[in-house]
Parts: structure tokens; C-alpha cells; sequence
């Protein structure tokens, strides 16, 4: 009796967690793309005060990589919003994370315990799970993803058109 009951109730949980498996990375990527695109937007329309910043950091080619990062953050972000190209969007904004706690973060890092309490490093790690879990079925990905897979099989493939003789 009580196993049966279990089993009940461990079947409804999977149930609901299937039907709900959908948010874990439709809430990360708008999360995500809501920092990066108001961050990078942000570095685009004061491009003047974000070189200077880099400069303060010693960044090599402070302007070049102002820009950079500034587009990266801002075209990431969106990409990731619509959940475009999101296994490849998320490499080079985890990249500029990496950066950024390597210069912005360098004097506070002194360990992993600091690591693990800098928002790049959360930014990083939900990067890195849409990198390998992918964007999830609500997203321009899936979509196309659906597209191709439509066409790819031969029932439902629409028929080549035949010149006229």
C-alpha cells in the first residue's frame, strides 16, 4: 500500500516536472539577456566612460575591447532574449565574464570561496548550462530545430517543383 503510494506520487511529480521542464532555461536566457542587454547597451551609449575604465584596468587596446565587450554583452543579450544561436552566443559572454574577473575582480579574488560569490562567476555557470543543456523549446533555436527536422523527413518534405516541358 504505502509503495503503491509512492510510486503515485513519485509518477505525479515527474509529470509535472516534465510539463514544467521548459522554464529552467526559457527563465535563464531572459534573465541573462535582461543584465547583458542593459549592461551592454549601457557600455555602447558611454563608450567614452567605459575605455576610460578599461584604461584604469591596463586592459590592452582599451577602446577596441570597450567596444567589444560593450557589443558582445548587448548582441549576446538579444541573441539570448530570442533564444537565436544560443550555444554559440553564450561562449564569447562567458569569455568577457572571465575577463572581467580576471581585471575588474582580480583584487577581491582570493579563492574560491570569493569565486563563487561574484555574479560573473553565476553569469558564467548559466552560460556554460545553456552552452551544454541548449535554450530550451521556447526559443527561435527549437523552432528552427523543428524546421529542419520537419524537412529532413521524407513524408513531410514538400515536393520539388518540375520545370515545365
Amino acid at each position: 500500500m504505502l509503495r503503491a503510494t509512492l510510486n503515485q506520487a513519485t509518477e505525479r511529480v515527474a509529470a509535472i516536472r516534465d510539463k514544467l521542464e521548459f522554464l529552467g532555461p526559457t527563465l535563464a536566457r531572459l534573465t541573462l539577456a535582461s543584465v547583458f542587454i542593459g549592461t551592454g547597451w549601457g557600455k555602447l551609449n558611454n563608450l567614452g566612460s567605459t575605455t576610460e575604465y578599461f584604461t584604469s584596468l591596463h586592459i590592452p587596446a582599451p577602446a577596441f575591447n570597450a567596444a567589444l565587450a560593450a557589443g558582445t554583452e548587448f548582441v549576446g543579450g538579444v541573441l539570448l532574449l530570442l533564444g537565436l544561436f544560443t550555444r554559440l552566443a553564450v561562449l564569447p559572454m562567458a569569455f568577457t565574464m572571465v575577463i572581467a574577473i580576471l581585471t575588474a575582480k582580480r583584487d577581491d579574488l582570493d579563492g574560491v570561496r570569493a569565486l563563487l560569490g561574484f555574479e560573473e562567476w553565476t553569469y558564467i555557470v548559466l552560460f556554460v548550462w545553456l552552452a551544454l543543456g541548449g535554450p530550451g523549446p521556447l526559443s527561435l533555436d527549437a523552432v528552427w530545430a523543428r524546421m529542419r527536422h520537419r524537412t529532413a523527413q521524407p513524408g513531410l518534405a514538400k515536393p520539388a517543383l518540375r520545370p515545365q516541358t
